[in-house]
């Protein structure tokens, strides 16, 4: 019988305070670096469970939601290397076991690798829910608050940080970080603009607008603020995009978060996706199977992706441009998994099927970090 942790992985959160000096604002940063990463596994999970051909609308909400969710991850690192510091992304501390508990968050909120539908779609509403009351530690809001209470609240934390410490240490101070080091649309392909250096204080802040607008909803709407920030089409914040598919029926224009989605029916069909056990571990997998090979080399790519992240973020920025073929890698090696029965018995007969684990130890780091060099040097 296969053993399981006792418990939901926890995620180090920063103290319950607005950063005090430039290494705690350094410390928050990768914080909220960890914190975007966090809800990828997820996403994609549900993503890729998705029977091929089927629930269209689906899969692009959840597709437009990871690729905003990478955005972040890229704003985030921009943020921290504008302040002097240092990402942090290919290595094991980086990376949540699943099942996880999503930090930031008063409730005990446990979020696992779940094939697509409602109960997934549920702990998605829980992760992006938008938080409008609850300012920074000290803040008459968050009097008698010992702790964190919600992802918003965190975010304002931030921002509170950057504008104290830009006034007490200067604007030219504080963001002295390596303008080399920053990522902009040139790097990232297909952003819309929304990837952008940040090199002072109206940037910076304009990065977490955009980060938790295109999460929660700009002032209180339905709606995020990228019309008004990039000049794009106006879409649902995450956590709307989700209610719309968990309610199956889209957000009209003058919808609101109170009144709930009044526009068109969204098609959702349940019963077209790869059904998975959501605490599937490698070691499930029989050794020497064609099953246990494909979950170890997607755990090998995943830590090669996060290389090729921590690599454009730490001083080579066009690096950046190589992380679309190496998710579709990802995708493939999913999908070949997500068609296979599980190889257990009562699992298979449960109709359960195999699935990504998202295991990323160092030692698929090294692996990780070897084949990148190899395939650095290769001709062509």
């Amino acid at each position: 019988m296969t053993s399981r942790p006792a418990s939901p992985a926890v995620v180090r959160e920063p103290p319950f305070r607005v950063p005090r000096d430039r290494a705690d604002l350094q410390l928050f940063l990768q914080a909220a670096l960890t914190l975007e990463h966090l809800t990828i596994p997820p996403y994609l999970t549900a993503m890729y469970t998705l029977r091929a051909g089927t629930n269209r609308p689906a899969f692009y909400a959840v597709r437009g939601v990871v690729l905003e969710e990478m955005l972040h991850m890229t704003l985030v690192a921009n943020l921290l290397n504008a302040v002097g510091g240092e990402p942090l992304v290919a290595h094991s501390r980086f990376v949540t076991g699943y099942p996880a508990k999503l930090p930031y968050s008063r409730d005990h909120i446990v979020v696992h690798l779940r094939h697509f539908g409602a109960e997934a779609l549920e702990t998605f509403l829980r992760i992006e829910q938008p938080e409008y009351l609850t300012g920074p530690p000290g803040h008459p809001s968050a009097a008698g608050e010992e702790g964190w209470t919600s992802i918003g609240q965190f975010y304002n934390t931030i921002r509170e940080g950057m504008l104290r410490l830009s006034a007490e240490l200067g604007e030219a101070v504080l963001f002295r970080g390596e303008r080399a080091r920053q990522v902009g649309p040139e790097h990232f392909y297909n952003s819309g603009g929304e990837v952008f250096p940040v090199t002072d204080l109206a940037s910076a802040l304009k990065a977490l607008k955009v980060i938790t607008d295109q999460g929660e909803g700009a002032s209180m709407s339905v709606f995020d603020s990228d019309d008004q920030i990039f000049g794009e089409a106006r879409e649902p914040a995450h956590y709307f995009r989700f209610n719309e598919l968990l309610q199956q029926r889209a957000y009209g224009p003058h919808d609101t978060p109170a009144g709930g989605p009044t526009g068109p029916a969204v098609e959702v069909s349940w019963r077209d996706v790869h059904p998975i056990d959501p605490e599937a571990r490698v070691e499930d997998y029989p050794r020497g199977s064609a099953v246990r090979r494909a979950a170890e080399e997607f755990n090998e790519v995943y830590a090669q992706l996060l290389c090729v992240l921590e690599y454009a973020f730490t001083g080579a920025p066009s690096a950046i441009g190589t992380a679309a073929p190496v998710m579709l890698r990802l995708k493939g090696l999913a999908e070949r998994l997500y068609r296979n029965p599980h190889p257990d018995p009562v699992k298979r007969a449960r109709g359960l099927h195999a699935s990504p684990t998202y295991e990323v130890t160092a030692r698929h780091f090294d692996r990780a970090r070897s084949a990148l060099r190899t395939a650095a040097r290769a001709p062509g």
